[in-house]
């Protein structure tokens, strides 16, 4: 199986929900099905069946995330010092059209989140951004077209 990389945050993130998924959701379901048993007929018992299908997904998440643990490659970023953009790196941009400013932190692939502004190592704008320094121009292609940021500020923390 193929290493993938992580921030310490990510992992963190991704031990807790196993965590929370072993210690809370599992009993709870476990807990809905035995309640759902004592109602009778199971063949049409609604209850029975969706927390059935609960226990499945569950059970399926769990596996995944333990998966993804131990495949796990923590890079802890805190600890890079370097000028040029890397994985784990925060990057304040600022478009050259409209210079408007966004910050992206720069993520493996199991932890990117656009609502959080953490962007997957294969994005194609972190992949324009890697290896460029603060004041490099960049530009990148998205689907509404090509797009033109400079690079203010780059962060590991």
């Amino acid at each position: 199986m193929e290493r993938f990389p992580i921030t310490a945050e990510g992992y963190e993130r991704m031990e807790a929900e196993l965590k929370n998924l072993k210690s809370v959701q599992r009993p709870a379901i476990i807990a809905q099905i035995s309640e759902a048993r004592a109602h009778g007929d199971l063949s049409e018992n609604a209850e029975y069946h969706a927390a059935k299908e609960k226990q499945s997904f569950t059970e399926g998440r769990i596996k995944e995330l333990e998966a993804r643990i131990s495949r796990a490659d923590v890079i802890d970023v805190t600890s890079l010092e370097v000028d040029t953009i890397k994985f784990g790196a925060t990057v304040t941009l600022v478009d050259e059209d409209t210079e408007e400013k966004i910050t992206y932190q720069i993520v493996g692939e199991y932890e990117a989140d656009m609502k959080a502004r953490r962007i997957s190592l294969t994005a194609p704008i972190a992949r324009a951004l890697i290896n460029k320094k603060k004041g490099d121009s960049v530009e990148v292609t998205t689907p509404g077209g090509t797009k033109s940021y400079e690079v203010l500020v780059i962060k590991y923390v």
